[in-house]
């Protein structure tokens, strides 16, 4: 029994973590096993293995249609939101001002309240300015959530600056412009690029807000919600799996450039 109480004392954390991890990849496994899936109308029953799916991800009705919607709003979104979300990150971590405090504030709002709250809220705005619900409005809403995460990520990265390499290159006779461009950005680019990467995610996989403010533009969330009545084609298993392995890989590929700087240096 002592034995048995302090092998599991030294390996809680692995247990843990082991079935932490199984809770967590069940759904991704499930998603990519049945994207092989030899199914017709519906996806949710075994039928055989078919690599069809795969060879015609496109197959399914609308869905690369939605799938292209999504990306557009995606990275539309993503590029304004990265922009203003750094340029405010800056403001707030370098600058001392009136309302400093406020604005912080008002960062955090979107990201307190519930997606379905912010969806009703637009609509609304929409309706009552007398706009279309369209594209255009889903990018807006998306550009309107996704710079809150933008500013905490890219503040973060801002506030553990050491201003010492700003001031040595500085000493060096470099002007704002070139201390900027040559020393701050580079050390704040991870940042920038964990910003963006997160608000893409964030953007192409909403559904609630996107349901609210984007009209009769399908999506890809919003094509998977419709198709769950009838059943989810694999197809849509096919996209998701791909967009999971691609997302593995830029990040595997991230840690292993960020491993071999820290190696150089």
């Amino acid at each position: 029994m002592k034995n048995l109480t302090k092998w599991l004392s030294k390996n809680l954390i692995r247990i843990y973590a082991f079935f932490a991890f199984t809770y967590l990849f069940i759904p991704v496994l499930y998603t990519f096993v049945f994207s092989f899936n030899d199914s017709r109308k519906t996806n949710l029953i075994w039928k055989g293995f078919t690599l069809d799916k795969w060879k015609n991800p496109c197959g399914a009705p609308d869905i690369c249609s939605a799938l292209g919607n999504s990306f557009v709003i995606g990275f539309t979104a993503t590029a304004i939101s990265t922009v203003l979300g750094t340029l405010i990150a800056f403001a707030l971590g370098r600058y001392r001002f009136k309302g400093r405090s406020a604005t912080n504030l008002l960062i955090f709002l979107p990201m307190a309240t519930p997606e379905i709250v912010l969806g009703a809220s637009l609509l609304t705005m929409f309706v009552n300015l007398g706009i279309n619900t369209s594209i255009l409005t889903a990018i807006i809403a998306h550009v309107m959530f996704c710079i809150s995460f933008v500013v905490v990520t890219v503040k973060a990265r801002v506030a553990s600056l050491d201003p010492r390499l700003e001031q040595a290159a500085m000493d060096l006779y470099a002007n704002e412009w070139q201390t900027f461009r040559r020393v701050t950005l580079p050390l704040v680019a991870p940042g920038i690029a964990a910003a963006a990467l997160l608000a893409f995610s964030l953007s192409f996989d909403d559904f609630i807000i996107t349901n609210f403010t984007a009209g009769t533009v399908n999506t890809f969330p919003r094509f998977v919600y419709v198709s769950a009545g009838r059943g989810i084609p694999a197809q849509a298993n096919v996209i998701g799996s791909a967009m999971f392995f691609l997302a593995l890989f830029i990040v595997v590929a991230a840690q292993i450039v960020s491993s071999r700087r820290k190696a150089k240096i």
